[in-house]
């Protein structure tokens, strides 16, 4: 029989509560794979989205609204969410489960005709946490827990955007990619003056099993410690660390755009990558017509994320979405990673209703069947840059026809102008009348006319052309100054077909 919480002596001590997550994952690896057996009520499973929105928790019924200024409220089980998860609140050294209640939710319009049949056994579909985020009398939500491995923060003044998960699969593989999923959790009770909440998650799939440890501060940057230990059944292809998941509809480099007021649609407009050598890599996403991967190798690299480095309302100027409060977030380990790679896939989407980009990490050693792993780093959402992220960043990527109006030179057909912008950190400290250089590299041809200006408003800009080609054309570049870099890596690959 796998091992329970329940069954451990009451204790204070949080890591023991973990090892028993960690010893029902162990288990289950040990045995083959069994999907889970709960079955939704038939009304619930006929549901639309429409009538799913109309079933919502009862803000009154939270639980620990008095005794913490954290408390939790429940998501109901249907639509998309058909396999319900068990949630459970340790307290006092006790487990014990939280029971499903019609009594905890409204049921709204069409909703309201599910009361009319026997809800019982529906469970939950997940868990949202609050916090007094943005002012002392009222408890924000800050952390969403739903659907498969996935999980969303957000930080002060931020509005959801960009979603985590637990892991990635064989994410864009021709065999098709794995959902894991956490089948049950664990909250620790926080205390009367708590500043971080613990959540236990023991996760489950056909490949593998594992437990995992969150531990949520909210905050400016609402940050977690992610702690797993990963068992696996079968040999796993392409295991992808710490996956984040994002849309990006258009941009400003974007060729082709929709019929929109709205100059940008995006939650995240880059990948950003500091590697173990301690470059700055600054790749901008897109929306391409067929599926892209990109790998970036690295031994020990130092962090990566996804970015939203757009935060002025005028550049996307949706009062509704209101993309520029959509959180940048950041993944950094805390324990060395060895060699490998951030892979980058980019899908296409014909709007912003669906996420298309992820990024995770890739381990050089493959999970074999019988292996096991141990994860431990820390994710956070932000506004601007990391820290420690000191040198000049890539605010604008433009392109176009190289032809310029009045220009006498002949012109190639099929020739390309880019300019790249940058500004802040190290560029601030260096005069326009300085030399500052341009080192380019293209992976495979030339560039022409590379050269180097200073922006009237602050800043340097780069430019160069590149000449046709039938060809992906994958680029490099970045300012320096004294011989030493004063800015980021801009990586960027143009496809003629764009």
């Amino acid at each position: 029989m796998i091992t329970s919480l329940a069954t451990l002596p009451a204790m204070a001590d949080h890591p023991h509560y973990y090892q028993a997550v960690v010893e029902q994952a162990r288990e289950l690896a040990d045995a083959p794979y069994q999907p889970s057996e709960a079955e939704l009520p038939a009304p619930l499973r006929n549901i639309d989205y429409d009538t799913y929105r109309q079933i919502r928790f009862d803000p009154a019924n939270a639980y620990w609204r008095d005794e913490s200024p954290f408390s939790v409220q429940l998501f109901h089980s249907g639509f998309l969410f058909e396999t319900p998860v068990r949630i459970n609140v340790i307290e006092n050294g006790n487990v014990a489960p939280l029971p499903f209640s019609t009594d905890d939710f409204s049921y709204d319009g069409e909703a309201s005709a599910l009361l009319d049949h026997d809800l019982t056994g529906s469970g939950h579909a997940g868990f949202r946490l609050h916090y007094p985020l943005n002012s002392d009398d009222y408890a924000d939500e800050f952390a969403v827990f739903l659907g498969a491995s996935y999980f969303r923060l957000v930080g002060r003044d931020q509005v959801y955007g960009l979603s985590s998960r637990g892991l990635a699969i064989d994410t864009a593989s021709s065999d098709g990619e794995e959902f894991p999923a956490f089948r049950e959790f664990w909250l620790h009770k926080p205390d009367a003056d708590a500043r971080q909440i613990e959540v236990l998650a023991l996760m489950d799939s056909p490949s593998l099993s594992g437990a995992y440890r969150f531990v949520i501060q909210p905050g400016d940057r609402t940050q977690v410690e992610v702690e797993a230990a990963l068992f696996a059944r079968d040999d796993i292809a392409k295991l992808g660390v710490a996956p984040l998941t994002s849309m990006f509809t258009f941009g400003e480099a974007s060729r082709e755009r929709p019929d929109d007021y709205r100059p940008q649609v995006h939650d995240s407009d880059g990948l950003l990558i500091q590697t173990g050598t301690d470059e700055w890599i600054w790749r901008p996403l897109s929306n391409p017509d067929s599926v892209r991967i990109s790998s970036f190798f690295d031994d020990n690299p130092q962090g990566f994320g996804l970015m939203q480095r757009e935060r002025d309302f005028n550049r996307y100027l949706d009062t509704e979405a209101q993309y520029h409060r959509r959180p940048s977030q950041w993944v950094a380990p805390l324990e060395d990673w060895g060699e490998g790679h951030v892979e980058l896939v980019e899908i296409p989407t014909p709007d912003e209703t669906h996420d298309n980009v992820v990024a995770y990490w890739v381990a050089e050693e493959p999970l074999q069947a019988g292996d096991s792993r141990h994860l431990h780093y820390q994710t956070y959402t932000l506004n601007s840059q990391p820290e420690n992220h000191t040198l000049g960043r890539v605010v604008r990527t433009r392109h176009g026809r190289a032809e310029v109006p009045g220009q006498t030179e002949e012109i190639t057909e099929g020739e390309r102008q880019f300019i790249v912008d940058f500004q802040g950190g190290a560029l601030d400290d260096i005069a326009a009348d300085q030399p500052v250089q341009l080192d380019i590299s293209r992976q495979q041809g030339e560039v022409t006319l590379p050269q180097v200006t200073a922006l009237p408003n602050g800043g340097w800009r780069a430019s160069f052309r590149l000449p046709a080609s039938d060809r992906p054309s994958d680029i490099r570049l970045r300012l320096t100054h004294e011989g030493k870099p004063v800015s980021e890596t801009w990586n960027y690959v143009w496809y003629p077909d764009d």
